[in-house]
């Protein structure tokens, strides 16, 4: 099923900040986030997530070129043999290295 609207740069930063605050632990988690970024429902919050995780692992795979992003990690000579991350901490870590991952430019996909 389509959304019902397509997703807004507003949104998109809501959807962001929601989940940092509404981890994967939270009951109701869906619902709370829908709430925060107003507008969806919790299916389409959900299905967001949903597609966002998916283009991560498309990345991880080598799918998708990895865009070279200044991180701290990258300035201070890689990870030092850092443990895989969960799929949480790679959305944490995507969404705070490109504050334009979910417009309209985004390289992976243009609309959720």
């Amino acid at each position: 099923m389509a959304s019902s609207s397509p997703w807004t740069a507003k949104q998109n930063k809501q959807f962001e900040r929601a989940l940092a605050v509404f981890d994967k632990d939270t009951p109701d988690r869906w619902q709370k986030v829908a709430r925060e970024v107003g507008g969806k429902s919790p299916d389409e919050v959900k299905r967001h997530y949903d597609d966002l995780i998916d283009d991560l692992r498309r990345i991880e795979s080598g799918r998708v070129p990895v865009p070279n992003y200044r991180s701290s990690a990258s300035r201070s000579g890689g990870s030092g043999g850092r443990e895989r991350l969960d799929e949480e901490q790679r959305l944490s870590l995507t969404l705070s290295n490109d504050p334009c991952f979910f417009g309209s430019s985004s390289p992976i996909r243009s609309t959720f």
